[in-house]
């Protein structure tokens, strides 16, 4: 099968990239595959990080075309003559957020009809929401022929906007890129947070439905023998998530890298960290949870989306039924008293042999064979 994926890709940094660039080697390796990226996701004052790319980009990731600015129609039509010239028999268009939706919804218009269109969303709908939303979503959905969702709740809000899509429900696949788990007292060395602690992570951009404030709210609610280590950008101001450590009185045992987190940076914190906590007061999926399987952490989640029942099928960490920073402190005591590293690690073990690539390449491979 001839087959092209249009996404972002290396040199763009962040999990829809890192997850293009997995799919793009397990493809590969029995179809042909060609990557095409973007010239322009955002325009650089409209982008509410640091900086949109990587700082050394990987010289084994996969060669993508740059062929697409999410602001300029003009690259619509040259974007879609590139990869009509290539002439797929499939073209996997990765979406993620309603901004995105002009560019990709006008390039699928031009791509010739012979070619049918996938598109691998990671959300329908975003988790901070506003009027354009389902516009926008619609007007790329409804020139695509079919769809693969990660998560339950995401093909819901497909099949809401589209009732009659053809979609395939695959869970996100376990990345393995970021190196082995390794000893707690060597990574805990490496980070400068203390060894002999209960230590909790929080890991991902901070954005406000990921509830890192609530996280640091339940710091209050436990004693001095746990220490907190956040790691990833903030999308905002951090300064109000400061202010509340400020007033912790476990101010002292939260560590913070509040910056893009490199491939190198990673096995160090799920190394260092007895457990994962995802206080999300949102969510349909996410992409930390299969870092979790790889580093085979287990996690202490709130009852949102998909994660709630994910983690409960799999028996890979402890679910707070509500959103508040006691019940979040309330579930991490509850972790460590059923020592849950060890209570959940066979939950874990199994899922990382599950969610493999070649799993998740071969039933994409049937689907697009179906359409």
């Amino acid at each position: 099968m001839k087959i092209a994926i249009l996404s972002p890709f290396y040199p763009f940094r962040g999990g829809i990239a890192s997850f293009s660039d997995c799919l793009y080697t397990e493809l590969s390796k029995e179809d042909e595959v060609e990557a095409f990226s973007y010239t322009t996701m955002y325009p650089s004052f409209l982008f509410p990080g640091k900086t949109q790319y990587v700082d050394n980009p990987d010289s084994g990731k996969s060669k993508a075309s740059t062929v697409l600015s999410s602001v300029n129609p003009l690259s619509y039509i040259s974007a879609a003559k590139k990869i009509n010239k290539y002439h797929p028999d499939i073209l996997i268009v990765a979406y993620w957020m309603p901004f995105m939706a002009p560019a990709l919804g006008s390039v699928c218009r031009l791509i010739k009809k012979d070619i049918k269109i996938l598109a691998l969303v990671h959300n329908a709908i975003p988790h901070e929401r506003s009027f354009i939303d389902v516009p926008f979503a619609k007007y790329f959905f409804g020139r695509c022929d079919g769809f693969i969702a990660m998560s339950q709740p995401v093909k819901q809000d497909l099949e809401q906007l589209m009732p009659h899509a053809r979609v395939l429900l695959n869970p996100h696949p376990i990345y393995d890129q970021y190196g082995d788990r390794f000893h707690k007292a060597e990574a805990c060395k490496q980070l400068g947070v203390k060894p002999e602690k209960k230590t909790l992570l929080f890991f991902g951009l901070i954005r406000d439905y990921k509830g890192l404030d609530l996280l640091i709210q339940a710091m209050s609610y436990l004693n001095d023998s746990y220490q907190l280590i956040i790691g990833g950008e903030c999308y905002g101001d951090f300064k109000k998530y400061q202010d509340l450590i400020d007033a912790s009185p476990l101010k002292d045992n939260i560590k913070i890298f509040e910056q893009y987190i490199p491939d190198e940076m990673v096995s160090p914190l799920f190394s260092a960290s007895d457990a994962l906590v995802l206080p999300y007061r949102s969510a349909t999926q996410s992409g930390v949870v299969a870092l979790a399987y790889q580093l085979e952490l287990p996690m202490v989640a709130t009852d949102v989306g998909a994660l709630g029942q994910a983690i409960r099928e799999s028996n890979t960490g402890i679910v707070v039924e509500e959103i508040a920073p006691e019940a979040i402190a309330c579930g991490i005591k509850q972790y460590f008293e059923v020592d849950g590293k060890s209570s959940f690690l066979p939950g874990i073990l199994s899922e990382k042999k599950r969610l493999s690539w070649s799993s998740f390449a071969q039933s994409f491979r049937k689907f697009a064979q179906d359409l």
